[in-house]
């Protein structure tokens, strides 16, 4: 196996924004490309990474690979890499290690072994969805850090041509409004549809606007919100995040 990583950000970035909320992944490697799904501690929040072949200036592998790893033993290694440099990926499967190579003005190689993961292989569960939203990410992104001034939690808030963000505390509250435009699709029902979910949470997602100009929302009343960060031709970073009940 070899994967070699000239334009690295891509994956990177993503190991950097994934760390924050997933301790150890399971690393899959097709033959099309690297796939990550794992759940959070806690069991609130799933990733799905994917990053493909064509993101890759080399991709070489003779059979499907899985390999567990320690997300932030991983991206302490990455750190070291410029963005001009290249990045590969190698298995040596003799001493149970995963290989990085760190190339630029000097080649720097880094071994690390290992892990082994009990908890079952994790799939992106099947949603159904009667909401679409697709915005710019500095506007959801905005959003959000809006709404964390008040209060640890927000209600979306989804009718016909119009998206709300509602967010109180027992002094205070906060709301944005979200208006369908040229760059801003929003599909839904006429009957307004509410969820409630964590900042804490989202404030740490929303790090992948780094990654992708655009996000598309997905959520239904008392039901997980889907997060989609996509690429074309390269990556697509999703996240399925659980509500919050109200009482």
């Amino acid at each position: 196996m070899k994967l070699v990583l000239a334009e690295p950000k891509y994956f990177t970035d993503s190991i950097s924004i994934i760390s924050e909320m997933v301790n150890e992944v399971t690393l899959k490697i097709y033959k099309d490309k690297l796939e990550i799904i794992a759940m959070d501690p806690a069991n609130v929040a799933m990733v799905a990474f994917t990053l493909l072949s064509s993101a890759f200036a080399e991709y070489k592998i003779d059979k499907i690979k899985d390999i567990s790893i320690n997300l932030e033993q991983l991206r302490q290694v990455l750190k070291r890499a410029k963005p001009s440099d290249t990045i590969s990926l190698s298995l040596d499967e003799k001493k149970n290690k995963l290989k990085v190579d760190i190339t630029g003005n000097s080649k720097r190689s880094f071994n690390l072994a290992l892990i082994n993961i009990d908890e079952k292989e994790q799939k992106v569960p099947d949603l159904s969805f009667p909401i679409s939203i697709t915005a710019p990410t500095y506007i959801f992104d905005e959003a959000i850090e809006d709404m964390g001034v008040i209060s640890d939690a927000l209600s979306l808030i989804a009718e016909k041509n119009k998206l709300t963000m509602d967010s109180s505390s027992n002094l205070h509250s906060a709301k944005v409004e979200i208006q369908e435009s040229d760059d801003i699709e929003i599909n839904a029902t006429d009957t307004p549809i509410t969820s409630k979910y964590s900042l804490e949470y989202l404030k740490k997602m929303i790090k992948t606007s780094k990654l992708s100009s655009k996000v598309k929302i997905q959520f239904n009343k008392d039901y997980p919100l889907r997060l989609d960060y996509l690429v074309k031709d390269k990556m697509n970073l999703t996240w399925i995040l659980a509500p919050r009940i109200s009482d």
